[in-house]
């Protein structure tokens, strides 16, 4: 059975910084490229950032480039998301997920976690 449980959300103020984890069991990890998305309460679920399996490329949203950063550690099955100058925009539950490639489609993406809330104050 796949798993991917996310942990680090938060409140933070405007400006701060937070990283979020992303734990995976049940699949070949690093044969999974890894993606973050977020759906803030009335909007459509928006891509954030991919990360290739083996971790050799990266892709990122506008929104996100150059406040954010996705890395994975593939001998603890492991990806992260360090998020810096965070805006209240940023604001959403955030989910992981995995895709036999890289993708900002969600709808290319086999499995899911259940999400952490990242809040961020004006």
């Amino acid at each position: 059975q796949v798993r991917l449980v996310e942990s680090g959300g938060g409140l933070v103020q405007a400006g701060g910084s937070l990283r979020l984890s992303c734990a995976a069991s049940g699949l070949s990890f690093n044969s999974y490229a890894m993606g973050w998305f977020r759906q803030a309460p009335g909007k459509e679920r928006e891509f954030v950032a991919t990360i290739q399996w083996r971790g050799g490329d990266t892709y990122y949203a506008n929104s996100v480039n150059g406040r954010f950063t996705i890395s994975r550690d593939d001998a603890k099955n492991m990806v992260y998301l360090h998020m810096n100058n965070l805006h209240p925009e940023d604001t959403a539950p955030y989910s992981c997920a995995a895709a036999w490639r890289m993708a900002v489609d969600p709808t290319l993406y086999d499995y899911w976690g259940q999400g952490t809330q990242v809040t961020v104050s004006s």
